[in-house]
């Protein structure tokens, strides 16, 4: 009884670390984000893809609520699979910074210092009694220098940066489809087609348009792009993965 009542003292304590170095409450800030739904990000030669899987939970859900890809700056984008609420207070931080730049020295924040900048944010709620870790990971894609850059946010305040990654649910399939099938030498589209095969490998191969969303950070123009569902649809044609309706989709995203 002793050790139980021990082991829940850690538990509840983001400050406490347990005897073995563990901080439980980011662990299950981590549980928190498999159970929201797929977000992919992939890096190319000419840009940066992000893909995310934002099926909706009931017809009667208007489908423009559901917001998992969003635009931090002309050159950033941003991709989220976690608790939405947390999501979207991470966004507005990382959109305040990137306006605090160009007004501070009058050009566009880097990729990686605003990442480190929203990891920071977040490592202070993992250190400060009273609070609670972000439940939600951000994939954040965009232009540095005309390079293409992707980075992944933890729950611990990690930055990590990849050339392909998934967060959300299905991470372990879909990471290991990435890596059987990643090309540094593939081109946006290419990345577009290799996200949304990603997505269809757990999805029993049928998307719909409605379901998922692409954006993409073009290296030459360094602008963010949102595809419509038109363009999504002729994509998901083009490749086989055409399916029917949504289904159901889990609490958070």
């Amino acid at each position: 009884m002793q050790g139980q009542a021990q082991q829940q003292a850690y538990d509840r304590g983001i400050t406490i670390f347990s005897p073995d170095g563990r901080l439980y409450q980011v662990e299950y800030a981590r549980e928190a984000v498999k159970r929201g739904t797929a977000s992919i990000g992939i890096r190319t030669e000419g840009g940066v893809v992000l893909a995310v899987d934002k099926r909706i939970r009931s017809e009667l859900m208007e489908r423009t609520s559901v917001e998992k890809i969003h635009k931090a700056d002309d050159h950033i984008g941003i991709a989220s699979a976690g608790h939405v609420a947390d999501a979207r207070q991470l966004i507005d931080f990382a959109r305040q910074q990137t306006q605090v730049n160009r007004l501070r020295y009058g050009e566009p924040i880097g990729v990686e210092t605003l990442t480190k900048e929203v990891t920071d944010h977040i490592q202070q709620y993992t250190q400060v009694g009273g609070a609670r870790p972000f439940g939600v990971a951000l994939i954040i894609g965009g232009i540095e220098d005309g390079e293409p850059r992707l980075y992944e946010t933890d729950p611990s305040g990690t930055p990590y940066e990849w050339k392909a990654l998934a967060v959300g649910a299905d991470r372990g399939e879909i990471q290991e489809y990435l890596e059987d099938n990643y090309s540094e030498a593939m081109d946006l589209d290419g990345g577009i087609e290799l996200a949304l095969r990603a997505l269809g490998s757990v999805n029993d191969d049928e998307l719909s348009p409605e379901g998922v969303g692409i954006a993409t950070v073009d290296a030459e123009t360094e602008q963010f792009l949102e595809l419509s569902n038109d363009e999504t649809e002729e994509y998901l044609s083009e490749l086989g993965l055409l399916g029917g309706g949504d289904e159901s989709e889990p609490e958070e995203e």
